[in-house]
């Protein structure tokens, strides 16, 4: 039997030295002149132990990590091809603690085979949701998402159920369903691992979405900070219409669905939905005044899906275990899984899959380790850069939609960073403030100007210019901005500033008071 050896390829794996792993391996193989097949799969998401290279052996896989060049050598010695002890051995996977902890279901498949071999992701399960709803009409499919108790996975949080059911409502001769994978938000790389580690996943959720709306074309909004997942994506797709997952008859039924990955420029704003619609028609991206609804006036004029890639990728998974199945996961009206990205000073940084529910502070604390310098955690931003910064003192917070929107924040695409003791919070305020500015498209005045005074007063609260007036200058300002803007961008911008000022108010105090506290 020819050993097999899984390296991943995905871009955050290579960003730790994988490919130079492989190279390593391949060159070690050919001197022993031993034959073996490496398989490039995507990463499980444990990046704290990237580059993980596995075996499979006679007693199932065996991992090793975080493997580097030096390393390869004594691998080969420790007889790892048979799963043999090293410094670097993990022992199975699954077993590993930040992997074992998890509930996979939009995940399960990601970093276990080959991404672009459609043998491979049949074999896990795949397809089986698409084989059922070929068989079911469109409405029993909307209603079927709806039950689960999905909702978008992008931030916004809307039923994805109800955004169908509207489409699907909707007469017109063309439908539209459009993937946002403009992933812009700091600590936050889910749906780049689905499209380079699952990508047919994402495909057979797509096609769901246009079987159950009428909808017979997609398209994936990538941002081109992406270009691994660009080309895997674009690969995925050809070889799923050669297989007849897309076309005119998809899986041999009377259905047609085909779809086309297409890149962004860059610009954070078009992660706002009718900013993307904007950029996907070839016009300048900014924000679309609402109503009409995408749903009913969205790309090219017509009735369009808009979702997430996670809310898309989970849909296969309720097709084929069924609404009861997976809304058994969550809590409140936060059903299924939620894959929580654990990143900025933080020992055990990855993807952890997971039913909505648990606290953020087991998530900080239990599953992230706490931070890698040991230091005490001062903050956690949830959310992106425009989340709210919780202290420790909220860390009892469940992570659920609601609970978060209680305290004043968001969990948005469900992206964590971890500060420790040494941050300074109105550097952090003031960050928030000046992204907003950079990024805004311009278009409303409470984004466009109201960040750029909000920078202007921060920095007189900095320099301990009239303490008082400015702190109740920046409130104002932040109301406004959060009642008065277009799109998400302005309004959410207000979550992280006025939590710094809420949850640590030391550091807003005039300079000389702040060196005199130190």
């Amino acid at each position: 039997m020819i050993p097999r050896i899984y390296i991943p390829g995905d871009s955050g794996s290579l960003a730790l030295g994988a490919e130079k792993v492989a190279k390593a391996i391949r060159a070690e193989l050919a001197e022993r002149g031993i034959e073996a097949k490496i398989v490039r799969n995507g990463s499980r998401g444990a990046y704290f132990l990237e580059p993980m290279v596995e075996v499979a052996t006679a007693n199932g896989r065996v991992a090793y990590g975080p493997v580097k060049p030096a390393d390869v050598k004594s691998l080969f010695d420790s007889g790892f091809l048979t799963g043999g002890h090293h410094k670097r051995w993990l022992g199975a996977p699954d077993k590993i603690p930040f992997l074992a902890k998890q509930t996979r279901l939009t995940f399960a498949r990601c970093g276990i085979n080959d991404p672009l071999s459609l043998d491979a992701y049949k074999s896990l399960g795949g397809l089986k949701g698409l084989q059922n709803a070929v068989a079911m009409a469109p409405a029993d499919i909307v209603k079927q998402v709806t039950d689960s108790g999905l909702r978008g996975r992008g931030g916004a949080g809307f039923p994805t159920g109800i955004k169908w059911k509207t489409v699907l409502d909707t007469t017109s001769e063309r439908k539209y369903i459009v993937c946002n994978a403009d992933e812009g938000d700091s600590a936050t790389f889910a749906d780049r691992m689905i499209m380079e580690g699952d990508p047919f996943v994402l495909i057979e959720g797509m096609t769901i979405a246009g079987i159950a709306t009428g909808a017979t074309k997609g398209f994936v909004y990538i941002r081109s900070e992406y270009p691994h997942a660009v080309a895997t994506m674009n690969k995925a797709v050809e070889i799923a219409r050669k297989a007849g997952v897309l076309g005119v008859n998809v899986l041999g039924s009377p259905n047609a669905f085909d779809m086309e990955i297409r890149v962004g420029a860059g610009a954070y704003v078009c992660g706002e939905e009718t900013s993307l619609l904007n950029s996907l028609e070839g016009k300048r991206g900014v924000v679309r005044a609402k109503p009409p609804l995408p749903a009913i006036q969205g790309l090219f004029g017509k009735p369009t899906v808009i979702n997430n890639v996670i809310s898309l990728a989970s849909v296969p998974i309720i097709m084929d275990k069924g609404a009861a199945f997976y809304k058994d996961f969550g809590m409140g009206r936060s059903r299924g899984t939620i894959p929580i990205q654990i990143a900025g000073n933080v020992r055990n940084g990855g993807l952890f899959e997971t039913a909505f529910g648990l606290t953020l502070g087991e998530i900080v604390d239990d599953i992230g380790g706490g931070t890698a310098t040991g230091r005490p955690v001062k903050a956690v931003q949830v959310g992106g850069p425009l989340g709210a910064y919780f202290p420790r003192a909220l860390f009892d917070t469940p992570f659920d939609y609601e609970e978060f929107a209680k305290r004043d924040g968001l969990i948005g695409h469900a992206g964590i960073t971890v500060f420790d003791d040494t941050a300074d919070m109105l550097k952090q305020a003031r960050f928030a403030m000046e992204f907003c500015a950079i990024e805004s498209c311009g278009k409303c005045t409470p984004c466009r100007i109201g960040s750029t005074r909000g920078i202007e007063t921060i920095d007189r609260l900095a320099a301990g210019i009239e303490p008082e007036k400015n702190l109740a200058l920046v409130t104002d300002l932040c109301n406004t901005m959060k009642f008065g803007s277009l799109c998400a961008l302005g309004g959410f911008t207000p979550y992280p500033v006025m939590s710094s000022i809420t949850h640590f108010p030391e550091d807003f105090k005039p300079a000389p008071a702040r060196v005199a506290a130190e």
